[in-house]
């Protein structure tokens, strides 16, 4: 039977506290800055992905996706 080790578990956990956490934060934010914190995030996942986890490929990801994020719905 596979069981999941326990660190597995604790980071799990604490992934969905932060993320929680996170999201209950934006709830007094324009939609402009909503779009934009999650194109940072997406951004700084690509990034990271595509760097294969580098520093500098995730803050580099973070701030392409958060301006293409502050930018999305401007000209409404």
């Amino acid at each position: 039977m596979y069981t999941t080790h326990p660190l597995f578990r604790l980071a799990g956990s604490a992934l969905l506290a932060m993320t929680t956490l996170a999201l209950s934060a934006c709830s007094g934010m324009t939609q402009q800055e909503k779009n934009t914190a999650i194109g940072a995030g997406v951004g700084a996942v690509g990034g990271s992905i595509l760097t294969g986890g580098s520093t500098t490929g995730t803050l580099g990801g973070a701030a392409v996706g958060g301006v293409i994020g502050h930018e999305i719905d401007k000209s409404k």
